[in-house]
């Protein structure tokens, strides 16, 4: 059974995180999964760390209950299923991730060191490992604009492809329109022929994303390349959209090398929900290796957005 992952902070219920995860199940046809941690009690004497887990847990078992409350209200018929768990909250979320659909957390809004090192942290330790696409909710989508839009970032690597393929599927379950970012940094010295440079990243920005327009012709496409920095870039063209999606880096490396700063700088920065993608355990989206990367330019390769 596929299940949409939504991660329930005990301490602070984050509704847009379960409302989210909740309509995406609904639209998926999956089961909401909704999971809380109950994490170790470390700073206190043996005696008194006993009744503290003790009230962390039924404070847990509360959210829980009012995170059932929210989703029936929201989708009566929809399929649910909830864990109350004693662990570090990332690592039981991460061992839930192989086969789920997606992740959904709220963001804590903390500081880059705090995201990578605290142990409170969830939000980049779980899109930096998760096997399955994490969505972090920041901001709230924009479902005013019409039509809908979808934002995915591209620089023609083969981290961006497995993106590619889920905004876009994401885009037609959502009826909405995809928009294909390439963002090329601006070189310190400028070199070579610029008007040249730019018609190639057009040329394989257009052909990132034909592949798996093929499967959904239903999507309306816009390429766009523009000069500039990728986290601003993304970030403004995250103010019209219902996410913005980005690839993930391999599985080797500090956790937050995994991710790269694109991605640490829309957490912190966009203005929509954010969607990491992983690459795929056996092969890219386009049937060659996960760590192919044979359509980037040769010279003043762009900023990876994952």
């Amino acid at each position: 059974m596929s299940d949409v992952l939504a991660g329930v902070d005990p301490g602070d219920l984050s509704v847009p995180a379960l409302v989210w995860a909740a309509d995406e199940a609904a639209r998926r046809h999956a089961r909401l999964r909704l999971v809380a941690a109950v994490p170790p009690v470390h700073d206190r004497l043996p005696y008194a760390a006993v009744g503290h887990l003790s009230a962390l847990r039924m404070r847990a078992e509360a959210t829980l209950s009012n995170a059932e409350d929210v989703v029936r209200r929201l989708h009566g018929g929809l399929r649910t299923a909830t864990e109350l768990v004693h662990g570090l909250p990332t690592a039981v979320l991460l061992e839930r991730t192989p086969g789920a659909v997606l992740a959904v957390v709220g963001s804590r809004r903390l500081g880059r060191a705090a995201e990578i090192f605290s142990e409170g942290s969830v939000a980049v330790p779980l899109a930096a490992r998760a096997e399955c696409p994490v969505v972090v909710i920041r901001e709230p989508e924009h479902t005013a604009v019409r039509p809908p839009l979808i934002v995915v970032g591209v620089d023609g690597s083969g981290d961006c492809r497995a993106a590619v393929a889920f905004a876009m599927a994401e885009a037609s379950l959502r009826g909405a329109r995809l928009k294909a970012v390439w963002v090329w940094p601006r070189p310190l010295l400028s070199a070579g022929d610029e008007n040249e440079g730019l018609a190639e990243r057009r040329l394989l920005l257009a052909e990132a994303v034909a592949g798996c327009a093929v499967h959904h012709p239903d999507v309306e496409v816009e390429d766009v390349v523009v000069r500039g920095h990728p986290v601003e870039k993304l970030t403004r063209a995250s103010a019209e959209a219902l996410a913005v999606v980005v690839g993930r880096r391999g599985r080797g490396g500090h956790t937050g090398m995994r991710l790269g700063s694109t991605v640490h700088g829309l957490l912190h920065h966009a203005e929509c929900p954010v969607v990491t993608v992983p690459l795929p355990a056996v092969a890219g989206t386009d049937g060659t290796s996960p760590r192919a990367d044979r359509s980037r330019p040769r010279t003043d390769r762009p900023a990876p957005t994952g």
